[in-house]
């Protein structure tokens, strides 16, 4: 099956073409067929090449296609590169998009038939610009998708694009990505000028020659960070996602919450040798993944619209993400992104199910005992808080105490600020469950008579994730429950030449038998404070002073992008565009044309059609010729 791996990225390209040149031909129910069906496909096939991967003695295959750039010595092949790592993603990709799809067969259905083959057609186009990103077998073929799922995730993002809003958040993620994409290109540059390739087991074979702690590979690690802060939403370049929510929800699911936005993660984790000899930057990749999820989870504590909640939630776990890269612990990473893929997904599932039963109203303020109507949807959006919490027995728990229990070994105080970002996490996601599905409900007797519980497409996805949810953690349970660590195993081959450069710090089964009830206890009494908040939660309209304002307001950090960037760059384009264009380059073009209108219209003069003029003209010409000739 390796050597069919080039259909998983085929399939929907095709979904893509046909719902994109037939968008106006076919029939939604044909649509919403092809549209998931390719995907479905992509993953039935990308299931057969996990378990071919999988076999013990397996070895990463190569798989080139054809050649795509060669110039003097440097050969970018079109190639896929099949190992444990871009095996379990092309599994996460393609099943969470799966789900993701059938989803908006019925979310979507109140589309025209265009719109909805447009909607489907972009939602290919992201999945087959994703598996090209974690299947190619360089950092050329990365960019390629990289830049892919930039351009889906604006299309997707201003999908309404008759909201001059929505219009808004979607330049404002295709300008801030273009940013990190920026270091990301000049990092390539730099892989091209000192290794003389970009291919990852080239690239990989010659980093320990530099050595470690070498200025080129920390501006190399640093360039290629710069572009997972992009996509990963990580300060100072996160603002863009939480305004993303401003596109379809299934698209927040599929983009902001299990796909696009962890492929800095992927992209770091498949560069993981080359950030295991830069210290520097591993320290760098720490404190931001640590400032990122304090900020985004403190910002979240007073966010009312519930997909944003959930945004900032994203923005936070994916700091997590990026604690345990910085650490050491890819591992620890990875299996983050598979948990989160699964709980996020399923809450942003869920909070569109809420949204879709509510008319479109987005204010959790306007909601509450939602579950009366909606059993289904409460039952495993609870499902999801619990797993995001981190509740022993859920996939959330056992991937957020391994990336807790590294960051005590790399160092306690980076401990203790996490786990209070896991706290907040705990408090916010159940202030968001208790507001909007218990207590009285709160909105219009319009609203109350037409709340039901969702369709079965959009129900079913929401019990697979949430099954999902509380198994998914099992494959990589920590050693100190005795049994084998699955995903650790499977994985090690990936990250196996990274293990010589780190300081692994191994903690004694007491020790870590005390955090994880440390953090469970604690975890728990977020949970009971945040019921004895919210259970019955009633809007007194009053609006919001001091630090909880602040909070509001996120930090205000949008206003001082704004007041030290924006408006400063705007001041600067009008000095162009009114002095530099128009009173310098446009003058100086202008004054050329008028010039030569005013030579020209003098010069007509000459020709007044008297020949005794053009004999005077003449005999003046030949006296100015003679003096010439005299002096000269």
């Amino acid at each position: 099956m390796i050597h069919l791996v080039w259909l998983v990225p085929f399939l929907p390209l095709l979904g893509f073409l046909i719902n994109g040149l037939g968008r106006r031909y076919l029939s939604k129910p044909l649509t919403g067929i092809v549209g998931s069906g390719s995907v479905v496909a992509a993953f039935v096939i990308s299931l057969l090449i996990f378990f071919e991967v999988r076999t013990p003695g397996f070895t990463p295959q190569v798989v080139t296609l054809f050649d795509f750039i060669s110039v003097g010595s440097l050969h970018i092949p079109f190639a896929f590169q099949v190992d444990q790592l871009s095996a379990l993603f092309l599994l996460i990709i393609t099943g969470v998009g799966s789900l993701i799809h059938i989803y908006s067969t019925s979310y979507m259905h109140d589309e025209s038939n265009e719109g909805f083959a447009r909607y489907f057609a972009y939602l290919n186009l992201f999945v087959f610009s994703m598996l090209i990103l974690v299947l190619g077998a360089n950092y050329v073929m990365m960019f390629i998708g990289w830049e892919g799922v930039g351009l889906c995730s604006y299309l997707l993002i201003g999908f309404w694009f008759k909201n001059i809003e929505y219009n808004k958040a979607a330049n404002k993620a295709f300008i801030m990505n273009r940013i990190g994409d920026l270091g990301f290109l000049l990092g390539i540059f730099l892989l091209i000028t000192q290794f003389g390739s970009v291919t990852f087991s080239e690239v990989f074979e010659k980093v320990p020659s530099v050595g470690a702690d070498s200025g080129v590979l920390f501006a190399i690690a640093m360039l290629l960070f710069i572009g997972a802060m992009g996509k990963s939403a990580q300060i100072p370049l996160y603002t863009w996602l939480p305004d993303a929510m401003a596109g379809p929800t299934p698209v927040s699911a599929l983009i902001h919450a299990a796909t696009m936005v962890t492929a800095g993660i992927y992209m770091v984790a498949r560069s993981n040798v080359i950030y295991s000899l830069a210290p520097h930057i591993q320290t760098i990749v720490t404190l931001v993944g640590l400032a990122t999820a304090l900020l985004a989870a403190s910002i979240a504590l007073k966010q009312n619209d519930i997909k944003k909640v959930l945004a900032y939630s994203t923005v936070s776990q994916l700091g997590y993400m990026f604690i345990a890269l910085g650490v050491g612990a890819y591992t620890a990473a990875v299996f983050h992104v598979m948990t989160h893929a699964f709980f996020k997904a399923l809450l942003f599932l869920g909070s569109g199910s809420v949204i879709h039963a509510m008319g479109g109203e987005q204010d959790i303020r306007k909601m509450g005992g939602l579950k009366k109507w909606m059993p289904i949807t409460n039952f495993t959006f609870l499902i999801g808080c619990l797993a995001i919490a981190g509740i022993p027995g859920l996939s959330g728990f056992f991937s957020k105490d391994e990336i807790l229990a590294h960051a005590f070994g790399y160092s306690p105080v980076i401990y203790g600020l996490a786990l209070i970002g896991a706290l907040m996490t705990a408090f916010y996601m159940f202030r968001l469950y208790y507001i909007t599905f218990t207590g009285k409900f709160r909105g219009t007797h319009e609203q109350e008579h037409h709340l039901h519980e969702s369709p079965g497409a959009i129900t079913f996805p929401l019990i697979v994730l949430a099954i999902l949810s509380v198994i998914g953690g099992y494959v990589g349970m920590p050693a100190v429950f005795g049994v084998p660590n699955l995903l650790a195993e499977y994985l090690s081959p990936i990250f196996a030449p990274s293990a010589p450069f780190l300081h692994a710090h191994h903690l004694s089964h007491s020790l870590e038998w005390g955090l994880m009830g440390l953090s469970t206890g604690l975890v728990i009494v977020m949970i009971l404070w945040a019921r004895s908040k919210f259970a019955n939660y009633t809007d007194n309209g009053e609006p919001s002073t001091g630090i909880a304002k602040v909070l509001e307001n996120k930090w205000y950090v949008d206003e001082l992008y704004d007041a030290i960037i924006v408006k400063p760059l705007m001041v600067l384009s009008r000095f162009f565009q009114d002095v530099v264009e128009r009173s310098g380059i446009d003058a100086v073009v202008n004054g050329v044309g008028s010039a030569v209108k005013w030579g020209g219209g003098r010069a007509r003069l000459l020709q007044n059609g008297q020949v005794g003029f053009y004999i005077f003209a003449m005999v003046i010409g030949m006296i100015v010729l003679f003096v010439i000739s005299l002096f000269l």
